[in-house]
């Protein structure tokens, strides 16, 4: 019996270690989340889409960025970008954009008692800026963590860091 445990207890700690790496691209939680990723950057930067910002993140959300600091609670979050989109009429070009670098994303499951209860997201991502004569120019480089958690079978992010911001060289 006493082999038998120890049998039980590796096979555990193997299930377990397997359990929690990364998904591959081609595994449907990963396709989810970077679906998910576009629409975030695509409602944030792209077409102010504010009520799909809304239903992006938890009410608790907290945003930390190594330059600008930290931002608590969905609602000041996504006041920043409405306030930011406030100041575009429909003919003007977005001020930034966001490239996903390509082969970035990474998602690692997280479970509780075997049941899939969130993900983390990593990638890194560029951004360029609107200068004064109407073409976008490299801006920062920067890496990007989105804690995502299921909510009511709904996937929101519930805190989200961004930093290692650096200047990309033209």
């Amino acid at each position: 019996m006493r082999l038998l445990g120890k049998i039980a207890l590796l096979g555990f700690i193997i299930f377990s270690i397997d359990a929690n790496t990364q998904v591959t691209a081609k595994n449907d939680l990963f396709n989810t989340l970077k679906t998910k990723d576009s629409i975030l950057f695509d409602a944030a930067f792209n077409n102010c889409g504010i009520q799909v910002l809304k239903e992006m993140f938890t009410e608790d959300f907290e945003f930390y960025h190594d330059k600008v600091g930290i931002t608590e609670g969905r609602d000041a979050f996504v006041r920043n970008i409405e306030n930011g989109c406030k100041n575009l009429s429909d003919n003007d070009l977005q001020p930034a954009k966001r490239i996903l670098i390509p082969n970035s994303l990474e998602v690692y499951p997280m479970y509780a008692q075997g049941v899939l209860y969130g993900a983390i997201q990593h990638g890194v991502h560029t951004f360029e800026f609107l200068n004064e004569n109407g073409r976008y120019e490299k801006g920062d480089i920067a890496k990007f963590t989105h804690v995502w958690v299921l909510d009511r079978g709904n996937w929101k992010i519930k805190r989200e860091l961004s930093y290692n911001h650096e200047e990309q060289l033209n």
